[in-house]
């Protein structure tokens, strides 16, 4: 662009006066879109305050349309829930972007129609379960309705069950689909909606992709099939959890030790959520006798009134079960979430003191002993594999080499294991797998992560390891010592709103752009974007492709074989950064040393990463 000056205005007074310029378009330009969203988001406000909607809910749309802040009106409809992850999860509340009867009733009558179309000319039948969660009940009732509506068959738990036990009926029964109504281990206003394919895993691409078309087709909440028709509706209850306990209980690999070690102290909390159905009774059909339920936690209540967030992942969840730990001198601490699809684990130290132990040591533990013990029994012939995620210890890796087993690696989220099961099933046979999340699966039976099962294989191998003279903390230094010190952190930077989400992403479009050139003094080699799907060397420059589905993850490996790495999470407001180091372990008295050298590498990272 030429500027030819023509008067005696100096090129500082042009150029203020340009930027005052730019910067007063700008502001006005960004308060255009502001309005203009602003007027989007009262367009959809309005039709649904004009749809067949319920007056409570009509009610509070017209509260937030009347209120002089719009925040809250803005973050309910500026966008429609969509499937991530863990499926269809938010906030509980009236609109578009949140957890109500009307958001579930569009996601199930999108379902339907895929299902009508995917399914053409054949019977179809879904499953349904819910956990205990606040709303979870009526949302169950509210999906099976739609289901029915639309003249699909509906399996109906009754009462509140585990996650993988619905993936369980989903295969027993021959189910097309299923939904469990759950939220995780999300904080009490939160509440979701998984859904599941034929497999008994949850919806993948394309079927994922398929069902939000349909749902996005759904132009009002009218087109939404709400007359609920009885009977398509089938209850089950008992029957199912007899099937899937007994299929369990076959997982069993060491009974005999179990027989001797039957005393073994163990404490378990189902944290006001499902694990109490089927946690105690699987655990008392493995033979274990010693069985000490955390009664502060044992009813399932959706406002979860001992614990900030009802995740076994935060140790303030784990406190109540740490301190019942102690009183009885226990061998072995377990928790799990609402849902029942994750367990957290404690025991003793090389102290002598309890100790929470971490989602990618305890999926090494368990991996480690299914595999040894599955070489000891010689039923192992070059057949058998295992499966973890990109962000979990690379020390499951060394494992299964070790034993001669192969290992598959997955994105995060466990539908994508659940995909290389099915996609092996036949060829090979699955073993166990896990994810540095507390998510563990045992035999394939189930396609989802499943602490029911988890449990009893956890608590087998503690006894395992007694029967030898070792505790948990005990076993996982031999495993160190072995394989040598992996140790693993992750931390969580938060973001709420939608300018929350604006701002992760653009925490990674600036990593992507500006890779670190080492980190903590050793060479970054390799960045891994698995939303491009390349791998740059960053010694060589060459680029190579990833045979991986587009995720927006990051990965930065160095000389060193320390691993980083950063992905926005597909179920909260929250960037999600793990960090991955490495040591050798010598000795057992080695240990406190070399963990404090490994927590330093890592703090001494997060700095460089600006991520405080």
């Amino acid at each position: 662009m030429i500027i030819s000056v023509v008067s005696d205005i100096s090129i500082f007074d042009l150029y203020n006066n340009l930027t005052k310029s730019y910067f007063s378009d700008l502001i006005f330009y960004n308060y255009q879109i502001e309005y203009i969203m602003e007027l989007e988001v009262k367009a959809k406000a309005e039709e649904w305050l004009h749809s067949n909607i319920d007056k409570d809910a009509k009610t509070e749309i017209q509260r937030m349309l009347d209120a002089e802040d719009q925040s809250e009106l803005i973050d309910s409809f500026y966008k429609d829930l969509e499937f991530g992850t863990g499926g269809l999860r938010g906030i509980m509340g009236i609109g578009s972007n949140r957890m109500n009867k009307y958001t579930v009733g569009k996601a199930t009558q999108g379902l339907s129609n895929y299902l009508l179309k995917a399914f053409p000319s054949q019977e179809i039948s879904v499953a349904i379960a819910h956990d205990s969660r606040n709303n979870s009940n009526f949302f169950s009732d509210t999906t099976a309705s739609v289901f029915s509506a639309n003249g699909i068959k509906v399996y109906f738990f009754t009462e509140l069950r585990p996650t993988p036990e619905l993936s369980f009926a989903i295969r027993n029964l021959g189910c097309k689909s299923g939904v469990v109504l759950t939220a995780s281990h999300n904080p009490k206003e939160y509440n979701g909606y998984k859904a599941y394919w034929d497999d008994g895993a949850q919806v993948t691409p394309p079927h994922d992709v398929n069902v939000i078309e349909e749902v996005n087709k759904i132009e009002s909440i009218d087109q939404v099939k709400f007359d609920k028709n009885p009977d398509l509706i089938v209850e089950i209850g008992e029957e199912i959890d007899e099937k899937y306990l007994q299929e369990v209980k076959k997982l069993s690999l060491s009974p005999d030790v179990i027989q001797r070690q039957k005393n073994l102290k163990i404490v378990y909390s189902p944290i006001h959520g499902t694990g109490i159905t089927l946690v105690p009774e699987i655990l008392k059909r493995f033979g274990f006798e010693n069985v000490h339920i955390v009664e502060e936690q044992a009813t399932p209540d959706g406002n979860f009134p001992t614990v900030v967030y009802p995740n076994p992942e935060e140790s303030e969840a784990m406190s109540l079960a740490l301190k019942q730990a102690k009183e009885i001198d226990a061998d072995l601490i377990m928790a799990t979430d609402p849902d029942a699809d994750r367990v957290g684990l404690g025991s003793k130290n090389n102290h002598g003191d309890y100790q929470l132990i971490n989602g990618n040591q305890a999926a090494s533990l368990l991996i480690y002993y299914m595999l040894k013990m599955w070489s000891d029994k010689g039923k192992l012939d070059g057949g058998q594999f295992i499966i973890k995620t990109i962000v979990t210890t690379d020390l499951i890796f060394d494992i299964a080499k070790k034993f001669e087993v192969d290992a598959y690696e997955t994105l995060t989220g466990f539908k994508y294991i659940a995909s290389v099961i099915h996609e092996l099933e036949g060829k090979k046979q699955f073993i166990v797998g896990g994810e540095e999340s507390y998510g563990y699966l045992s035999g394939d039976f189930v396609r989802d992560k499943d602490a029911i099962s988890s449990c009893a294989m956890l608590a087998e191998m503690t006894a395992w390891a007694k029967d030898k003279g070792m505790g948990i903390f005990d076993l996982l230094i031999e495993v160190y010592k072995e394989f040598g010190f992996y140790k693993e952190s992750l931390i969580s930077i938060t973001r709420k709103g939608k300018s929350g989400a604006e701002e992760i992403q653009e925490m990674m479009k600036d990593m992507r752009k500006n890779p670190p050139k080492s980190l903590y003094g050793s060479p970054v080699v390799k960045v891994y974007d698995y939303q491009s799907g390349e791998v740059k060397d960053m010694t060589t420059g060459t680029i190579e492709k990833l045979n991986f589905p587009v995720s927006n993850v990051l990965q930065y490996t160095t000389e060193d074989e320390t691993k980083i790495s950063a992905r926005p999470s597909g179920t909260e407001p929250k960037i999600k950064f793990y960090f991955s180091v490495k040591e050798s372990l010598h000795s057992k008295d080695d240990y406190d040393q070399v963990l404090e050298k490994l927590n330093q590498k890592i703090e001494s990272i997060i700095d460089e990463l600006s991520l405080r």
